[in-house]
């Protein structure tokens, strides 16, 4: 199972953690992926889909 938004295609993002002697080691930032069902009015059905929190949020603002 890949760690993709399928509406946004956001993906990991590469960052370093630093530590209180300032030694950077590399690390992932992945993507809040939530499982969700949103209803399609034009085709009267249920989907499940990937997406991402942030997503999520923008179509609340949305809808």
């Amino acid at each position: 199972m890949s760690k993709i938004c399928e509406i946004t295609q956001k993906k990991a993002n590469n960052a370093y953690s630093i530590s209180h002697s300032h030694i950077r080691t590399k690390k992932k930032q992945e993507v809040n992926l939530q499982n969700k069902k949103i209803w399609l009015i034009k085709q009267q059905k249920w989907i499940k889909v990937k997406i991402a929190t942030k997503t999520i949020k923008s179509f609340r603002k949305i809808f």
